[in-house]
């Protein structure tokens, strides 16, 4: 089955489950970020399997849990960049993403 490319609506709810997930992780809530953070990559993903796959490498490293919930974050920070990048310019701007997310992912190529 082919993946279609993201929609406003989409992009708009990855955006708030990583906000979320960025305040849990912030106020040290590392088991609801990761669920959060979770929640964003698998809004309209590129590929089911890279969740599972995370999972399992996740579970082999014996992370503490603000490590598992670093690296869950990273994978939702590029998954919702890559999502933002197939909207327009228009739809962009409609997201009203926090301007340090912006900066950080116009230094990303």
């Amino acid at each position: 089955m082919s993946r279609t490319p993201a929609t406003f609506e989409q992009a708009q709810e990855a955006h708030e489950f990583l906000k979320s997930g960025l305040t849990c992780h912030e106020s040290k809530n590392y088991t609801e970020a990761i669920a959060d953070f979770k929640k964003c990559a698998s809004v309209n993903p590129f590929d089911p399997a890279n969740l599972e796959i995370l999972r399992k490498k996740v579970a082999e490293g014996g992370l503490k849990l603000v490590q598992e919930s670093a690296v869950y974050m990273g994978c939702a920070a590029v998954h919702f960049n890559k999502l933002m990048r197939e909207l327009s310019d228009e739809d962009q701007e409609r997201l009203e993403i926090d301007q340090n997310l912006k900066k950080a992912f116009e230094t990303w190529d």
